[in-house]
């Protein structure tokens, strides 16, 4: 037996398709045509987001390298108070998305578990790099454990989270959290982009990838450069360089079986458990990259379901 799309999924996709009409031609390694047609996307995904009423919004802007600050946007519950919180990287390949494309889908995470989210606009490739967008979300952190009293946050009991090129980032920030000896409650990755080397095609993930080989290279290159698949690449840069594993904090990992990053998901999951690290991962049958954003799908709800769990456990 092949694989093969989730029935509800290619349903919604097929619909999607052909009210779309065809997908744009972007050359691989075209960097701003890839910002340029992803934000789109996104953009149309956030604005299909429900409204989260009962969800408060507070924007700070958070000091970084070079005197420059990015926007860290704090979304609260306006009825429920806890002591836990959860820092979001946005995903985006690496070139793309920002915390005002990501506003709607965010805000759902506090609005149902109550848990405060503080979202960060990392800086992107090819403008910067290659560890740019760790060093970011690191400051971020650090700046969500000093400012911890004023937001009712216990500094013990934050995680990370990001999905795709976020979901990178924040397993990054994991890595700098413990060799900085700044504690984490866990990190929370959702089909994250994890391994530079992933750029060779699998014929039997190719029909289903919707990012795409050449969308992965284009997001790697712009990160890497020259350096993209050579042995020196940082883990900061690509998480799955990581040797040593030990220490990191407990993990819930999720991707979908048709997603080009599942097998990196899977051998990240497999190292983590070995050194002892608590780990979940979730591989969703029928799912392709972004399955949790096509539309409603009991794929998808299964997901959201054990995320909010997840996250209400911290």
């Amino acid at each position: 037996m092949t694989f093969s799309l989730d029935p509800q999924l290619a349903e919604i996709i097929a619909g999607q398709s052909l009210a779309a009409g065809p997908m744009p031609t972007i050359a691989r390694g075209d960097a701003l045509g890839l910002r340029a047609f992803a934000d789109g996307v996104l953009e149309h995904k956030d604005a299909a987001e429900p409204e989260s009423v009962d969800v408060v919004r507070t924007d700070h802007r958070i000091a970084v390298s070079s005197g420059q600050t990015i926007l860290g946007r704090w979304y609260r519950h306006r009825g429920r108070t806890g002591r836990a919180a959860v820092l979001y990287f946005h995903g985006g390949g690496m070139v793309s998305g920002s915390v005002e494309l990501y506003d709607r889908f965010v805000a759902r995470y506090p609005q149902r578990t109550g848990v405060p989210v503080l979202s960060v606009d990392y800086r992107l490739a090819p403008e910067h790099g290659p560890t740019v967008p760790a060093e970011d979300g690191f400051a971020a952190l650090c700046w969500l454990v000093e400012h911890a009293e004023e937001l009712g946050v216990d500094p013990s009991r934050i995680a990370v989270m990001g999905d795709s090129g976020g979901g990178g980032v924040a397993a990054a920030v994991a890595i700098a959290a413990r060799e900085s000896g700044v504690p984490l409650a866990a990190q929370i990755l959702l089909y994250p982009m994890l391994d530079d080397r992933t750029v060779e095609p699998d014929p039997l993930l190719v029909p289903f990838a919707r990012w795409t080989y050449d969308h992965n290279y284009t997001g790697w290159h712009a990160l890497l450069g020259a350096s993209l698949g050579t042995p020196g690449v940082s883990a900061l840069s690509a998480p799955a360089r990581l040797t040593d594993f030990a220490g990191l904090p407990r993990t819930f990992i999720d991707v979908g079986e048709l997603d080009i990053f599942r097998d990196e998901s899977i051998d990240y999951a497999r190292r983590l458990t070995r050194a002892g690290v608590s780990t979940e991962l979730y591989v969703r049958r029928g799912a392709a990259h972004g399955f949790d954003r096509i539309g409603p799908a009991d794929v998808s709800d299964r997901s959201w379901e054990d995320r909010f769990r997840f996250i209400e456990s911290l």
